[in-house]
């Protein structure tokens, strides 16, 4: 559990220049429903196999009520990514595998709606969710993995400062197929500039 003073109920917004950043909320349903199927075939190459009821209210209502669960526990907190122009849902990151003790470290994961892509709007997004886990939560290490083909998430995890540490070979299933990924990784003493290539 995060038994820690500043890991309150009332968690504030993350805001940035291009993004706003909050817990998703159960009355989301239709924008992330409306977004997430009209970006089906830019995003399921990279996640894992869409299920026959993905975009359903009933595996909404489950995927808040998990959400909520895995923030209770301390084991992750899920964000939505707004647009902070328009006030449009984007995308959305979470923060997950949270451990606390001598690891301190998390791992990002992250979607983006195909009509929102190539706008900065995810790596200021990651930017903001890696100061959260270092200033808020006392994280020291902060991982992400992406398929090697996907040039899109490389260049947002090497600008928002993570540095590419090796390959974990079929690492997870992906649309259904095992894959290989890169592991990246961001330090809390790590410059704030683009990380560099391992």
């Amino acid at each position: 559990m995060f038994a820690l003073p500043f890991f309150r109920r009332d968690l504030p917004a993350l805001k940035g220049e291009k993004v706003t950043l909050r817990v998703p909320l159960t009355n989301d349903y239709r924008e992330w429903s409306t977004l997430r199927g009209e970006s089906r075939a830019f995003l399921e190459p990279w996640e894992p196999r869409w299920q026959p009821d993905e975009l359903d209210r009933t595996a909404w209502r489950l995927r808040i009520s998990r959400y909520r669960e895995d923030y209770a526990q301390g084991t992750a907190i899920a964000f939505f990514i707004f647009e902070k122009s328009s006030g449009k849902l984007a995308g959305g990151i979470t923060l997950g595998n949270i451990r606390h003790g001598v690891a301190q470290s998390g791992h990002i994961g992250y979607w983006i709606g195909e009509r929102f892509g190539s706008r900065g709007l995810m790596t200021e997004a990651v930017k903001l969710v890696s100061r959260f886990a270092f200033d808020t939560l006392r994280l020291h290490r902060i991982e992400a993995a992406c398929i090697p083909e996907n040039a899109r998430s490389i260049r947002v995890l090497e600008k928002a400062g993570f540095r590419r540490e090796g390959l974990l070979r079929s690492y997870l299933r992906i649309n259904g197929v095992w894959q290989d990924h890169y592991l990246y990784a961001r330090i809390a003493d790590d410059p704030p500039g683009d990380g560099t290539k391992g």
